[in-house]
């Protein structure tokens, strides 16, 4: 089965980051990719620029409509992403608390991704 798990937290967590930090950081994450990869269940994972840089599209009446930045105020921003195979959600889970991200106060979800091959077939 095919997952996405998402990275969310507060973003001001990004500022001010010492050259020896961010190294740290970087490096925690591709421990995680190399595993995940050597593993043979990473399709995908990376980082997302921060919320100022996002632009949201609407349709509204038939007509787009263009907002700057993020849609949403909230607490905690979405940060980042990995998509993986996994066999199925206990081993989703054991990933996700492989990440990096954990800790901090941070969230990662677990979403299945629709298999649509499975749904035709059984209907």
């Amino acid at each position: 089965m095919k997952v996405l798990l998402t990275f969310y937290g507060d973003e001001s967590m990004r500022v001010d980051r010492t050259r020896e930090n961010l190294e740290r950081v970087l490096s925690a994450w591709q421990a995680f990719d190399d595993a995940a990869r050597e593993a043979g269940v990473l399709i995908a994972c990376e980082g997302l620029e921060p919320t100022p840089s996002a632009t949201t599209v609407r349709i509204e009446g038939g007509r787009r409509r263009i907002v700057d930045g993020p849609y949403m105020e909230t607490k905690e921003q979405l940060g980042g992403f990995a998509l993986l195979e996994v066999a199925d959600l206990d081993e989703a889970m054991a990933w996700a608390e492989r990440t990096p991200w954990n800790g901090d106060g941070c969230t990662t979800e677990i979403r299945p991704i629709v298999d649509y091959a499975a749904i035709v077939a059984a209907s």
